[in-house]
């Protein structure tokens, strides 16, 4: 063979005999009576065609030597999805079994272990199908032939057991490689130590250019004390000859240019420098606007870096209101540890340390799978010479590993494609210390700053560099197939630490790209179940189909519950998420072209790489496919039909791009569980409802994305609370029953953290619409987010209740100088308060009189007001209006 993947063999003796024998058994089945086909098959199948290939296999796994020299190509036979077991089966899948097996020789021999373990894997796969359809014919046959079919089950079932032989050692001899290129690798400390010190340089030049002098004299000095302990190590190795002196003269003219360079901050600006450093300490108030990962319009509509110019108009006030900061810091913390909002403070997060940085948060929980096979926790230099950020965005390159997270993988795989096929950023500016030209660098102290759309605002997320590496120094969690590569196992490591470490419970790309992106998420149920409308299966290929070629929506689809026999007979992964790559229509067919997370598992169906049926000469070329090239390895990568992918899939993710819109505004609140009835059967009146008015001048369409904030792992893998928004045409007054008058858009309740409302309005209007929050059974307190988006002016306002209870006291005595305590009690988990007003006194003159007294600021559960030197008169006791507060006794 003339190299890896070459499939040219000059053994045409073998080849040509199976390609007889093959036609041979053919012409032999057809001319047998239906009723004879069993045993003659068997009988055929036993002395012919298997004793041919148990000839060929002639195969001692321990020795290499005995390899054939060539092995040549078989004919296949594509296997649909459709495929019964018959008595042709055991044929066929003994002869498929051997076609694998001569590739897995072929790839052994030539050194690729990798893609000879695939190979054999795939034979035993066969193999056992084989012997499990053998067993069958077993018990219908007489005593004679089911010994003979019981010999081929034996001979079976040790090839078999050769080839696992063999698939060991292979992966044993891998690992033994990776442990030796990890040993190779190390840098040592000496080295890791001049790393930091460039570093910590890099930074301080930064933070001089910026005109942050404290910070930078601070890093400056740092730095110094690194590079002088480089530059004796560094004379040490010269001495070991490993560096030359060369070197070690640029990392001495370093620290003295740093050592420079902070003297002249010191000497020149002197005690200014603390004034001339606050550039960064103002901080901006909170905004409304879709906090950016780094996307908005460009000129040609598709998507492209942030340009603040070009932002989304905010619709109403800017800042956040008192309430709302309230509940952005209470859902801040998230599994026992605080992730507050992302502000422009934060651009300045120090980053250089003399020492590699480690989380005050502790290590990252590990799965029992990881915990199985874990060995230690690495930094990136203990595991590779040259680590780095980047090597090329690639979503080919990322793979799952052993973490339950099939979900984030896909969404980082479609969001690498994006960047890639469009040219933009998307994921990775959320990635922090960044260079001047905002590009994620990697960071030898070990610190990263990772931001993230959690619970309703870009929050910041702190990480290490410490990864999960198991026994034979492969590591534990997802990562990238480019040698160093960080930023996938960094990701995935900021990601689940919100989520509460790598014992991931699961999720779906709405949620993880919704964090990733801020993109907005929506839910297509395939089947029908779980959606207030049928799937419209032709309108939803044509959106898809022609907003993912534009750069508008990412796509992920994935499976609902499969048993065993279904994964074996499709090649698909029940409960699993898969990345959508692309989407085409040609010759009249629809093929959507997906990834596996895993990097390996293939759909086995119509157009599979096994389908040699629709795969004509016609379909290879205008698809420009090879199923023979791509049978040869497998990166779980494959075309799929569109009638197969709504046939064994459940569920179509979509995640929209902010910048199709040019409006945009949001609210955050608390809903009470004690606010209204458990159940919004009967009454709606006390639940969050929204004025939404719109002034459109032509056809224009608004979504609302409803958000629950969730704080708790257990919340958001028991998800028991349902969610949704109801439309009402009322002018955008309060609604107090649910279908009185019937909602124009009555959402499904679902136990998703996000749900998405699409009003569309076809033609220019002036109207104002009613949104309601409801739940399908209040059983605790929520917090939430919404947000609305669109494409003309609008505007969103809370409907306030105009009958807040008041509670009246009367002081009757004639004399002046009452005194009044007023205590309010409640849950410790709400803010309480109330006003006090004057409203009919006697004497106006008295110490003790006022028109209005508060109490204060909230406070959790319990506030008192005493109030000395009263009037006689009446006195209005009013609960301030507010969404902390709970409904319930006030003394």
């Amino acid at each position: 063979m003339s190299g890896y993947g070459d499939r040219e063999t000059s053994d045409t003796t073998t080849s040509g005999n199976y390609s007889e024998e093959g036609k041979k058994f053919r012409e032999f089945l057809n001319s047998l009576p239906r009723a004879n086909r069993m045993k003659d098959v068997e009988d055929y199948v036993t002395t012919s065609t298997f004793r041919t290939f148990s000839n060929r296999w002639n195969f001692t796994p321990e020795q290499d030597e005995k390899l054939p020299a060539q092995v040549s190509q078989p004919n296949r036979l594509n296997l649909p999805v459709s495929y019964t077991m018959s008595d042709i089966s055991v044929k066929d899948f003994m002869r498929d079994a051997a076609d694998l097996a001569c590739r897995a020789i072929a790839q052994d021999k030539l050194g690729h272990h990798d893609v000879a373990v695939y190979f054999y894997r795939e034979s035993i796969s066969l193999l056992n199908r084989t012997r499990s359809e053998l067993h069958r014919l077993q018990q219908e046959a007489d005593e004679q032939h089911a010994s003979v079919i019981n010999e081929r089950i034996l001979s079976i079932e040790t090839r078999t057991q050769e080839y696992q032989k063999r698939i060991n050692d292979l992966e044993i001899i891998s690992k033994r490689k990776l442990e030796e290129e990890i040993e190779n690798s190390k840098k040592s400390g000496d080295e890791l130590e001049l790393e930091r010190a460039k570093f910590l340089v890099s930074q301080a030049l930064e933070e001089d250019e910026s005109g942050n002098d404290d910070e930078a004299v601070k890093l400056y000095t740092e730095a110094v004390q690194l590079c002088l302990e480089a530059v004796r190590c560094k004379l040490r190795f010269k001495r070991d000859g490993k560096i030359d002196a060369n070197m070690a003269r640029q990392i001495e003219s370093l620290a003295k240019q740093a050592l420079d360079r902070a003297e002249v901050i010191k000497g020149v600006r002197g005690a200014s420098i603390s004034g001339n450093s606050n550039n960064a300490s103002q901080t901006p108030e909170f905004s409304r606007m879709q906090a950016s990962s780094g996307i908005d319009d460009d000129e040609d509509g598709s998507v492209s870096s942030i340009d603040p110019k070009k932002a989304l108009v905010v619709s109403g006030k800017g800042g956040y209101t008192e309430d709302e900061k309230r509940v952005l810091l209470s859902t801040s913390r998230v599994n026992g540890v605080d992730y507050l909002p992302f502000m422009q403070v934060d651009l300045q997060e120090k980053f250089a340390f003399q020492l590699p940085f480690s989380d005050r948060n502790g290590l990252l929980a590990l799965s029992p799978k990881q915990q199985k096979n874990f060995a230690r926790w690495a930094r990136p230099s203990e595991i590779w010479s040259n680590p780095r950020m980047f090597e090329r965005i690639d979503c080919f390159s990322i793979k799952q590993t052993i973490v339950s997270d099939c979900s984030v993988v896909a969404s980082l795989s479609i969001s690498a494609l994006y960047e890639k096929r469009f040219g933009k950023k998307l994921i990775t500016p959320i990635i922090y210390p960044q260079n001047k030209s905002g590009v994620p660098v990697y960071n030898p102290c070990g610190k990263y700053l990772v931001k993230l759309n959690v619970n309703g605002v870009w929050r910041k997320v702190i990480i290490d560099d410490l990864l999960p590496v198991g026994k034979h120094g492969e590591l534990l969690c997802s990562y990238s197939n480019n040698k160093g590569e960080l930023w996938v196992s960094l990701l995935e490591k900021a990601y689940l630490k919100v989520m509460g470490g790598y014992d991931f419970p699961g999720s779906n790309s709405n949620i993880d790209l919704h964090a990733l992106t801020g993109w907005i998420p929506e839910r297509v149920s395939i089947n029908g179940k779980e959606s207030h409308s049928e799937f419209n299966k032709e309108k939803t290929f044509q959106k898809m189909h022609s907003r993912l070629h534009k750069g508008d929506v990412l796509i992920t689809v994935a499976t609902g519950e499969m048993t065993t026999q279904e994964e074996e007979r499709t090649g698909l992964v029940s409960t699993h998420a898969y990345a959508v790559l692309d989407i085409q229509e040609r010759l009249g067919v629809r093929l959507f072209l997906l990834k596996n997370p895993w990097s390996h598992v293939r759909w086995k169906g119509n157009y599979s790489e096994l389908d040699v049926v629709h795969w004509t000469d016609e379909m290879k070329r205008e698809f420009k496919y090879d199923p023979n090239s791509a049978s040869m390895f497998d990166n779980g990568v494959f075309w799929i039909d569109y009638d197969s992918l709504i046939h064994f899939y459940d569920v179509i993710y979509m995640s929209w791009n902010p910048s199709l819109f040019s409006y945009t505004t949001c609210v955050h609140r608390t809903w009470d569980a004690g606010c209204g009835p458990v159940k919004d059967v009967y009454n709606i009146g006390e639940n969050p409802q929204y004025r939404l008015e719109v002034k459109s001048q032509s056809s224009s369409a608004i979504w609302c994305v409803l958000s629950r904030h969730i704080t708790e792992l257990e919340d958001f893998k028991n998800n028991r609370e349902y969610i949704t928004l109801l439309v009402y045409d009322t002018d955008g007054k309060r609604v107090y029953y649910p279908h009185d008058p019937p909602p124009i858009i009555d959402g499904v309740r679902i136990n998703s953290p996000h749900y998405l409302c699409k009003i569309i309005l076809p033609s220019a209007v002036h109207k104002r619409y009613t949104l309601v929050v409801s739940q399908y059974e209040k059983m605790k307190t929520i917090h939430y987010t919404l947000r609305a988006y669109s494409s003309c002016p609008f505007s969103l306002q809370e409907i306030k209740n105009p009958y807040n209870p008041c509670y009246q006291m009367t002081l009757k005595s004639a004399l002046n100088g009452h005194t009044m305590l007023v205590e309010l009690r409640g849950p410790k988990i709400y803010d309480v308060g109330f006003d006090i007003m004057c409203s009919n006194v006697v004497d106006v003159k008295a110490p003790g009189f006022f028109t209005k007294k508060s109490s204060g600021p909230f406070r959790p559960g319990f506030v008192i007001l005493e109030c000395e030197n009263l009037p006689s008169g009446v006195y209005n006791i009013i609960r301030q209006h507010s969404s902390q507060i709970v409904k319930g006794h006030l003394f």
